[in-house]
């Protein structure tokens, strides 16, 4: 009896279980939209008390649940409304050296560079979120590729990529369009 006893606890508390850390997540959503900028996992983590691979599964799971959560560069993200903005994808093709002046085009002109795609011969699409929308943001990302000795995207496709962009008005990716052209990023 005592064996059964002491199932029906472990059963009881296992139950109990996924109720707090839906509750969690939650709660980890709310405040997420609290924030109109990326928080790092960290900082995540140490507000609610978790390790920084449960809050790697909590993120995981409200993905899978449906929920629009960007992971960035600069942390974890939900997108805000876009009803007003427009978007284009740019194909663009350079070398890894003028990645700076390329990214800093853009956001001279208004434009947020959203992500950078390459098409893999193997694995096909691969993206990486960006989220980059000033020349701080830009000299942020060039500082970690250097720090984190990384490779671009761009280097598995001889420097060809594309750019999902978006701005307040259309004009101003043309703008950025014209200005990436003159200077020979732009592929069309």
């Amino acid at each position: 009896m005592q064996r059964s006893n002491g199932s029906a606890k472990r059963h009881s508390s296992q139950g109990s279980r996924p109720n707090f850390a839906e509750a969690r997540r939650r709660r980890i959503l709310h405040w997420m939209r609290s924030h109109d900028a990326p928080i790092l996992g960290g900082e995540l983590a140490k507000h609610f008390r978790i390790s920084r691979q449960c809050l790697v599964q909590d993120m995981a799971i409200l993905r899978a649940s449906g929920e629009d959560i960007l992971a960035t560069p600069r942390g974890y993200q939900l997108p805000r409304g876009t009803n007003q903005r427009h978007r284009a994808i740019l194909a663009c093709r350079h070398e890894p050296e003028r990645t700076g002046e390329e990214l800093q085009i853009l956001v001279d002109h208004g434009v947020k560079i959203l992500d950078v795609i390459v098409e893999h011969p193997l694995y096909g699409e691969l993206r990486g979120s960006l989220m980059l929308e000033s020349r701080t943001d830009v000299q942020d990302f060039l500082q970690r590729v250097i720090a984190k000795k990384a490779t671009l995207l761009s280097s598995l496709t001889r420097g060809v990529h594309l750019h999902t962009v978006e701005a307040s008005r259309p004009e101003m990716i043309v703008r950025a369009k014209t200005a990436l052209r003159a200077r020979g990023f732009l592929l069309k």
